[in-house]
C-alpha cells in the first residue's frame, strides 16, 4: 500500500511514574524461586529488561490516552476541529462495550462528526490504526486523526505473581510459558496522522504491508476476555515457537515492504522492531538481514509495552536524535496472531509532546541504540 500526502505529524507520550525492577519482581517471586532454586537475575539476563513501568492502581486506559492524544495533536501544531478520526488501538480498553474510544473522543472535546471506534490487534493495534487513517485520508474522508493506546501491565504481573507462587505443581519446564508475562510494561503513546496541507515538514507514511502467519494463533493467549482496571489475566505463552515463527512472520513482511517500496535492505538506515527482548531482537534483526548497530530500543526500560512499544521506541528514537530527518526508516511490527505490519519512510519533522516521567534519563545509559550490553 502507498500513500501520497499522509504525514506523521506529531507523537504524544504518557509514561507512568512507578517502576517495578526485574530484581524486585524476582523478589516477589521468592516462594516460587525458593521451591525451584531458580538464580535470581535470570529475569534481566534472559530477557534484557532491567525495569518496566506500572500505572497506579485503578488506573483506566483511557485516562492516560486523553493526555497522549492531546499531547499528539500539540505537538503536530493542528487545531481539535481538524480531528476527523480517533481511534483507541490498545490490548487494553476500560470496558468491552462501547468502545473505549467513544470516553476518549468525549475527554478530549473532539468534533461530533469524528469516526470513533477501537481497533483490537495484540502489539500491533497503534500501527493498525495509524494505516486505517492514513487511507481516511488518502480516500478524502478525513484532513487528520488520531489512534491512541494505553497498556496496562499492573493487573497482569500481579496475576502472574500469585499464581505462580501459589502453584506447587510448576516445575522448571512448566514455569517456562508465564515467563513473558513477567516481562510486560505499561506505558501511552497516540500519534497524529495528517494531510501533508496541514504539517507540510512531517514524515511522510510512504507504503505500509500486512503479512498474515495465523495458523500460529495459538502461541500466545490470554486465559479471558477482560477489560478494565479490576480484570486479573494470565496469559499462555509458547516462547521459543512463537518467536521462530514471528521471526518468520518478519522475515516474509519485510520482503513485501522491500517490494512495495523498491527499496534495498543496504538503503535503510533506521530500523524501530517490536520491543520484546534482546534475544528477540538480535535473532529478528539477523534474520532480516539488517544492521544491529541502526536499530532503536526502549525495551531495557519499558519491558514489553503491548500495541504502544513501537510506537514510544519511536518517540524515544527521535528524541534521542536517532531518528532524523532524510533516514530512511522502516517500522517493523509483529504481533502474536501472527502477524505483521511495516512502514517504510524516508524521515522528517514529527515533533514529540507528553510527559516522559524521567524515562529519557533512564535511555540515557543505554547509549546509542541501546549498543551497552545489559
Amino acid at each position: 500500500m502507498r500513500f501520497e500526502d499522509v504525514v506523521l505529524a506529531g507523537i504524544g507520550v504518557t509514561i507512568p511514574e512507578e517502576s517495578w525492577s526485574s530484581d524486585e519482581l524476582e523478589r516477589r517471586l521468592h516462594p516460587l524461586y525458593s521451591r525451584l532454586r531458580l538464580p535470581e537475575g535470570r529475569l534481566s539476563l534472559m530477557s534484557g529488561i532491567e525495569e518496566r513501568r506500572v500505572w497506579p492502581a485503578g488506573t483506566m486506559p483511557s485516562g492516560p490516552s486523553v493526555t497522549s492524544g492531546l499531547a499528539a495533536i500539540d505537538a503536530a501544531k493542528v487545531e481539535l476541529d481538524s480531528i476527523g478520526a480517533l481511534i483507541h488501538a490498545s490490548v487494553c480498553r476500560d470496558f468491552l462495550e462501547p468502545a473505549t474510544a467513544s470516553k476518549v473522543h468525549h475527554e478530549m472535546g473532539l468534533r461530533k462528526d469524528c469516526w470513533v471506534y477501537d481497533v483490537s490487534n495484540a502489539c500491533l493495534g497503534v500501527l493498525n490504526g495509524a494505516v486505517q487513517i492514513a487511507g481516511m485520508i488518502g480516500a478524502g474522508m478525513i484532513r487528520a486523526g488520531v489512534v491512541v493506546g494505553t497498556e496496562n501491565s499492573r493487573p497482569l504481573l500481579e496475576a502472574t505473581i500469585e499464581s505462580l507462587n501459589a502453584d506447587e505443581s510448576l516445575t522448571r519446564q512448566s514455569v517456562k510459558p508465564a515467563f513473558a508475562s513477567l516481562t510486560i510494561g505499561s506505558g501511552s503513546c497516540a500519534l497524529a496522522v495528517c494531510h501533508r496541507d496541514l504539517c507540510p515538514d512531517g514524515t511522510p507514511l510512504q507504503f505500509a504491508i500486512a503479512e498474515a502467519n495465523t495458523a500460529f494463533n495459538d502461541l500466545c493467549r490470554s486465559n479471558q476476555d477482560t477489560a478494565g482496571a479490576d480484570m486479573r489475566p494470565l496469559m499462555d505463552t509458547d516462547s521459543e515457537r512463537l518467536m521462530a515463527e514471528g521471526i518468520a512472520t518478519g522475515v516474509a513482511g519485510l520482503e513485501r515492504l522491500l517490494a512495495e517500496s523498491g527499496w534495498r535492505r543496504d538503503s535503510i538506515e533506521a530500523t524501530v522492531c517490536h520491543q520484546v527482548g534482546t534475544r528477540h531482537r538480535a535473532a529478528m534483526i539477523e534474520a532480516m538481514g539488517l544492521n544491529l548497530a541502526t536499530d532503536s530500543v526502549s525495551f531495557p526500560v519499558l519491558g514489553n509495552t503491548g500495541s504502544v512499544a513501537l510506537p514510544l521506541t519511536v518517540a524515544t528514537a527521535i528524541e534521542r536524535g536517532e531518528l532524523v530527518s532524510g533516514k530512511r526508516a522502516a517500522l517493523l511490527g509483529i504481533g502474536s496472531g501472527i502477524n505483521s505490519v511495516m512502514i517504510g519512510s524516508t524521515w522528517g519533522t514529527t515533533p514529540v509532546a507528553g510527559r516522559w516521567s524521567g524515562l529519557l534519563e533512564s535511555l540515557q545509559s543505554l547509549g546509542p541504540q541501546g549498543a551497552v550490553a545489559l
